[in-house]
């Protein structure tokens, strides 16, 4: 618990008055200038508040104040301006840098305790506030990581592809992802949607969960029926994240639920299961499609040999694999090699 007021004035009786008044209840710690004040204040974590004269050499007050927003501190230390100035300017500048209270100078002690304790209250029950939200946030994303993890678990023991699978995936969403969003302003996202994307794209085929082993792990092409069956999961995945919502936090399951159901649709409408065109189909959709595809092609399966990195270049770029957005493309080519790298990235996935 922050238990130290320090006092900054450059006059040691008024520190030692104001030392006086409040050494009976907290660890009292002094700074003759601003200067030494902010090496107090970055340098001790126990700062409960601050008394802060405005006129004092080498840095003043305002200086302090406006230093503490820099760096946040201004948001969980309480700081008091005392000061015999009456400049209306100068104390209207320390409010808008976020002085708690402008106390004149000269003070009733009693007064300026009962002002300072209240206020200084007030921050401890605000910061331990801050502290338990910020320990449920921690708590919220390592469950929804474990479910994600579980769930991308048991995809792996239904199919014997999947487990590299879904490790090529993360790593081709991130890459392809983060280059969409730097190249194309229109689908710039911050680097905490991106990591959610990712995270959301381990389970693009949860889906496959409901889908018998017969089509699952056939050693041979499906039949059109079969592939019927098989086009389900994308609508299945949707259903499973669906019923589990209440569990996720909102933006990975929105991510997640968009990405099982959609990362088959094409850019010329000819995907499933809705039939999307365009841009209707979310720029984390259309990425995980792409990612899937490659790594599809440059991967052995049952039912096919792996084709070299070149050969699955060219024929996405060339369309063989279906229709694709041509900014994805354009970007696609530009990190060719990089992507070469992240498929034999031999580092764990967890």
């Amino acid at each position: 618990m922050r238990n130290t007021i320090l006092i900054v004035d450059d006059m040691e009786i008024n520190r030692a008055i104001l030392a006086e008044g409040f050494s009976d209840v907290y660890e009292i710690v002094e700074a003759s200038n601003g200067k030494e004040a902010l090496e107090i204040i970055n340098s001790n974590n126990n700062i409960a508040a601050v008394l802060l004269d405005l006129i004092m050499p080498v840095m003043n007050g305002i200086e302090v104040l406006t230093d503490m927003n820099r760096t946040g501190k201004i948001v969980h230390i309480p700081v008091f301006i005392i000061t015999a100035s009456d400049s209306e300017t100068m104390l209207m500048d320390t409010y808008n840098l976020g002085a708690v209270d402008v106390i004149s100078k000269p003070f009733i002690m009693n007064f300026l305790r009962c002002r300072v304790g209240n206020i200084i209250e007030l921050y401890r029950h605000r910061n331990d506030l801050e502290d338990i939200i910020r320990e449920q946030v921690k708590r919220i994303k390592h469950i929804n990581e474990s479910m994600v993890v579980t769930l991308a678990t048991l995809i792996e023991f239904r199919d014997c592809e999947t487990g590299e699978h879904v490790k090529h995936i993360c790593g081709l969403t991130e890459l392809l992802m983060t280059a969409c969003s730097d190249k194309f302003p229109e689908y710039h996202l911050p680097e905490t949607e991106i990591n959610k994307i990712v995270s959301a794209s381990i389970l693009h085929d949860v889906g496959k969960i409901a889908i018998s082993d017969t089509i699952l792990n056939k050693p041979g092409r499906l039949t059109k029926e079969e592939f019927e069956i098989m086009k389900i999961h994308t609508v299945k995945g949707g259903d499973i994240l669906k019923s589990i919502q209440d569990v996720m936090d909102a933006g990975t399951y929105r991510y997640s639920y968009d990405i099982a159901r959609h990362h088959h649709e094409r850019w010329d409408g000819r995907g499933y299961p809705d039939g999307l065109q365009g841009d209707e189909i979310t720029i984390w959709s259309q990425v995980v499609a792409l990612a899937d595809v490659y790594d599809a092609l440059t991967s052995p399966r049952v039912y096919k040999a792996a084709f070299d990195h070149e050969t699955a270049v060219n024929m996405i770029c060339n369309g063989e694999c279906g229709t694709f957005n041509p900014k994805l493309i354009e970007m696609f080519k530009e990190n060719a090699e990089k992507l070469r790298e992240k498929i034999n990235d031999e580092s764990p996935l967890f």
